[in-house]
């Protein structure tokens, strides 16, 4: 049973599947719990006191916080349940409610059914004006192994992603603390790019932080060169961590990784994204699904102090990632170690482009498919921001949303 299965019905803006209305109250299972996390009765927002009069009839309208409003929206509104959070600054919109079980008995076949059924809702949901466009969404799913607690599906403005580093912190978090994971001590999550395992550190009710082993992750190749118009001879790296990055040194490419250069490292980065993707292929050695250059990673000197480096990553369409990327950090776990900058046990402190942290360690070191590989250890904190109910009129010419930069 997936975990955003819902029960009424509305119009549905991907054409393929039925709607779905707020979050229902479920059996208990080893997925979720059976208490009901949002209702979805609207805004609660309090505005105490305010009144304004009505100048054309002289009533007065009271606002209060004493009760919701009693309005609700029509039954064929598309209503879709969101936990919002953010891990490291970085967005993850958690669907709770609104979406039916996504069909599918590998993590891989339900992505490719999102990828084929629902990228119009996916629109829909990261764009503007529900979203914006470095938004990023998580659709949790029942388990597809037997030992599995969760599957998930991440979303972003692109498409649909393999993995997700700051949104295994972020959907760890969100799930023991709203309930829809019952608390356990290990949390192990199905991905497109395969298992992933997570460690959640409690304090009560709040999750402090979450530390989870990734999938195998490897260099392809070091000091790799290509031309890249507009900006010259650029060398990168190209490293595999759940999805395959090039790695380039900002001081090299003319940049520094700082938020005031923010659009000038979209437009680099998404030319190197183009070049490297033009002059050789990419391959994953086991799943053609992970075939494909994800992001531009800019690594540098740590410009706060406690970190030892700074990761900025420009993935997608352009997305900056507010956090060190938890992908890119386990990629850059790999380069450290086969550049002989890393040993087992040993651990570095990656910062992004606003100055938050993750913390990269090797767990253990394996042989993978031909490579030598590491598995990668990421931990960082992520924080609940808010809840919603997200609505799409039918008519809504806006639907599938846009987006402007």
């Amino acid at each position: 049973m997936s975990c955003v299965s819902a029960s009424a019905g509305s119009s549905d803006t991907s054409g393929s599947e039925s709607p779905g209305a707020p979050i229902a109250r479920r059996r208990r299972s080893s997925l979720i719990t059976d208490s009901v996390v949002l209702t979805g009765s609207g805004c609660t927002t309090p505005n105490r006191g305010f009144r304004r009069e009505n100048l054309s009839s002289g009533a007065a309208v009271s606002f209060s916080s004493d009760q919701a409003p009693s309005w609700r929206p029509p039954p064929s509104w598309r209503r879709v349940l969101t936990v919002e959070s953010h891990a490291a600054g970085e967005p993850l919109r958690v669907f709770t409610g609104g979406i039916d079980p996504i069909p599918g008995a590998t993590i891989l076949e339900k992505r490719r059914f999102a990828r084929e059924r629902l990228d119009g809702l996916r629109r829909g949901l990261m764009f503007e004006p529900r979203g914006h466009a470095d938004m990023y969404g998580a659709i949790p799913t029942e388990p597809v192994t037997p030992d599995g607690d969760a599957g998930v599906l991440f979303m972003h403005n692109e498409g649909w992603s393999t993995m997700c580093g700051h949104g295994v912190i972020a959907l760890v978090t969100v799930a023991l603390e709203v309930g829809l994971l019952s608390e356990r001590a290990v949390v192990r999550l199905d991905t497109p790019a395969g298992r992933v395992t997570a460690r959640p550190r409690r304090e009560g009710a709040r999750v402090m932080s979450v530390a989870f082993e990734n999938v195998p992750s490897f260099v392809v190749s070091l000091d790799d060169r290509v031309t890249v118009p507009g900006v010259g001879e650029v060398r990168y790296d190209l490293a595999f961590g759940g999805a395959f990055y090039a790695f380039v040194d900002a001081a090299n490419a003319g940049l520094e990784m700082t938020p005031e250069r923010f659009r000038d490292l979209i437009a680099v980065g998404s030319a190197i994204k183009r070049a490297v993707i033009a002059a050789r292929e990419i391959r994953h050695p086991v799943e053609p699904d992970l075939s494909f250059l994800y992001g531009t990673i800019f690594t540098g000197p740590a410009l706060g102090s406690g970190a030892d480096s700074r990761n900025v990553c420009v993935f997608a369409e352009g997305e900056v990632d507010r956090s060190p990327t938890g992908t890119g950090v386990s990629a850059r776990v790999a380069i450290e170690r086969a550049r002989g900058r890393l040993s087992p046990g040993g651990s570095f402190v990656v910062e992004s482009i606003i100055g938050t942290r993750f913390t990269g360690r090797i767990a253990r070191e394996t042989r993978w498919e031909g490579y030598d590989a590491v598995v990668p250890e990421v931990e960082g904190s992520a924080w609940i921001t808010g809840r919603s109910e997200i609505l799409i009129a039918p008519d809504d010419p806006l639907a599938e949303g846009f987006i402007l930069r």
